[in-house]
């Protein structure tokens, strides 16, 4: 490697300090800020098109900057390479990293396709290099707590997910439609807490409204029966650009009770299956009936995801184990 790791999932432990490049300075920005604070990891160099925000960067982080990726990994001894730029450079700028012996943190989507996103796999698994999908919400620690109460049978067997992902009517991404950008997210976070692929999809979009591709997405899942559970999860799904607030959230239901999440605010509460239902026999009245019994807030500790994921990936470079999201 520009400096040292291998194995498509695993690598060489590397005991010295880790030199990291960033490609990208939109988000990357974020990263190569968290970079420069870690401790046992150089921030090497960055990259980036735009000639005054690398300038920026690279003068507020104390970092050589780089106008081209290539003369980057031609430049520098790395270990690894953060690659945040627009998704359609993705598969691009991953590969030449793979090429060069660089471990990959690779922003999602991995790629623009799915033929693409194999090739890039197969690429780094043929090399021995190390990649990951940066998929930051795995990192969120409202997400790991109700994943381990999950795991742990409070909710009782899962029978259904809902998430929703406004983007507070923002300036999308040009090269990607929102399944790329925002319901990638949710469906990762869906397939990790359940443990199941989904098997089933009936969606509809809205097009042509902000941008030609797909705007806004409403979806419909059905997912693999879990062992010894009956009849598989089903789950719900929202995403949009359109909507003029930021909603960010997810619920789970289960036969004991129902856990909700906010994933900005980093929180979480559970509710249980009320016991007797009471109430209008139609299903629906002019007064507030019974909600059955009161949420309860579960203690979660605040946490800056970007930090622990390049934490986690960093360390599996380090220590040659595997990625932490595969």
């Amino acid at each position: 490697m520009g400096g040292g790791a291998g194995g498509a999932g695993s690598a060489e432990p590397v005991s010295r300090e880790l030199r990291v490049g960033v490609v990208g300075l939109g988000f990357g920005a974020n990263h190569a800020r968290a970079l420069a604070e870690m401790e046992g990891v150089r921030l090497a160099a960055v990259c980036d098109s735009d000639t005054k925000r690398l300038k920026d960067v690279a003068k507020a982080r104390r970092t050589a900057g780089y106008a081209g990726y290539r003369e980057m990994l031609r430049g520098e001894s790395l270990d690894a390479v953060i690659v945040a730029v627009p998704a359609a450079l993705h598969a691009e700028v991953a590969l030449a990293a793979i090429e060069n012996g660089c471990a990959a943190l690779v922003e999602k989507p991995l790629a623009p396709s799915y033929e693409e996103a194999c090739r890039l796999l197969d690429s780094a698994r043929k090399a021995g290099v190390p990649m990951m999908a940066g998929h930051i919400e795995r990192f969120n620690p409202a997400l790991r707590e109700l994943r381990r109460r999950l795991q742990a049978g409070e909710a009782g067997r899962v029978l259904h997910v809902m998430a929703r992902r406004m983007a507070a009517a923002r300036v999308p991404p040009r090269d990607v439609n929102v399944v790329h950008d925002s319901a990638v997210h949710e469906i990762d976070a869906m397939r990790w807490l359940l443990g199941c692929a989904v098997r089933e999809v009936f969606a509809t979009a809205q097009t042509g409204i902000v941008l030609p591709q797909e705007n806004a997405v409403s979806a419909l899942l059905r997912f693999a029966p879990r062992e010894g559970e009956g009849a598989p999860p089903t789950g719900s799904l929202e995403v949009s650009w359109l909507l003029p607030r930021r909603v960010r959230d997810l619920a789970v239901v289960g036969t004991r009770g129902s856990f909700f999440l906010d994933y900005a605010a980093q929180t979480l509460e559970f509710q249980e299956m009320p016991s007797e239902r009471t109430g209008p026999v139609q299903g629906w009245s002019l007064g507030r009936g019974a909600e059955g019994p009161e949420a309860r807030d579960i203690a979660v500790e605040p946490r800056e995801q970007l930090v622990d994921e390049l934490r986690a990936f960093l360390g599996a470079v380090r220590d040659g184990g595997p990625m932490p999201v595969t």
